[in-house]
């Protein structure tokens, strides 16, 4: 990977470069740069190809920069962090947290990258990670208690995640719960929490954020989603963005650890795209209908059904109606 990312550095100045340039570059032969302009396209990296003038990206790339992510962080939440790692390719970030970032000293890192080659969502779901489109960031964060303290902890950093875009300039955003953000009522993010540890000791949390940023037109996605850059009235750099986004979630972790979800309950309400609205809640065993009527201080989905106002804690809400 570490030849394709110096291949793309080559490509980004917009200019042609002929195969042999491009070989002598890398201190390879003509025909291995060739291979790697093949791997280009399988990570969804467009190159032009012009006979007599050689090879170039299709558009300019937008790639990641743990400096300038840094940069875009205030300095309480500089001080939360042990690191940030911004990989080439990974099977996901998640994982990545999971394998190199065990033991104390992995509190508060970060890792980003350009591609995840087995992005995952809730329930086992792939997640769409073109190169260097969206953001595919996670984040290892150890609290003192037991995951039954975690109530609601998805939730709030739904709201961080919300607030950082909305300080951007991101309009119509809302959050569907328990963890997808949506713009105009298309998904244009979602959040997976991935919890370690003793039921009564400390616990491990890898928190993982995905945000379409510049998300390819014919990635296949079945469901309607939404592209935050052009929505946006001037869009920051997906560095920028990344160093926003981190900012506000490692400052939202930081509260929850001290107040739990009810300090963020007020700024749920603002964003809860599903509110006094007909939802489907599916769970392991069925369906059930009934009206979205927010949340508890716990985080649980407050649904009202025909049997009365009911809690749960677990499931997926559809917004859609059911045929």
């Amino acid at each position: 990977m570490e030849k394709t990312l110096k291949l793309i550095a080559l490509l980004a100045d917009g200019r042609f470069h002929s195969g042999e340039a491009l070989g002598a570059a890398l201190g390879m032969s003509r025909a291995a740069a060739w291979q790697h302009l093949q791997r280009l396209q399988g990570l969804g990296v467009r190159v032009d190809s012009v006979p007599g003038r050689g090879y170039r990206l299709a558009e300019p790339l937008d790639l990641l920069d743990a400096a300038r992510i840094s940069a875009a962080l205030g300095e309480e939440a500089r001080a939360l962090i042990s690191g940030i790692d911004v990989l080439g390719s990974t099977e996901s970030t998640n994982a990545w947290l999971q394998a190199h970032a065990a033991g104390p000293a992995g509190h508060g890192r970060i890792c980003l990258a350009e591609h995840q080659s087995a992005g995952r969502g809730r329930r086992g779901r792939s997640w769409a990670s073109p190169f260097a489109r969206n953001l595919y960031v996670s984040l290892a964060w150890d609290f003192a208690l037991g995951p039954a303290s975690l109530g609601g902890l998805s939730l709030a950093v739904g709201v961080a995640v919300a607030a950082a875009l909305a300080d951007v300039g991101a309009a119509g955003l809302g959050l569907k719960w328990p963890n997808d953000l949506l713009m105009d009522g298309r998904k244009a993010g979602g959040i997976l929490l991935e919890v370690s540890g003793e039921l009564a000791g400390a616990t491990r949390t890898i928190i993982g954020i995905g945000l379409n940023y510049r998300m390819p037109a014919e990635t296949p996605i079945d469901q309607p989603w939404a592209d935050l850059h052009d929505a946006l009235p001037a869009a920051p750099s997906r560095s920028e963005l990344a160093g926003r986004v981190i900012d506000s979630l490692l400052l939202a972790l930081s509260r929850f650890q001290e107040q739990g979800f009810p300090a963020f309950e007020a700024d749920w309400r603002r964003f809860d795209a599903m509110r006094d609205r007909e939802v489907i809640l599916h769970t392991p065993k069925s369906a059930i209908r009934g009206i979205a009527r927010g949340v508890d201080s716990s985080g649980a989905l407050l649904l009202e059904t025909a049997t009365g106002l009911e809690r749960y804690y677990g499931g997926e809400v559809s917004l859609r109606a059911e045929s």
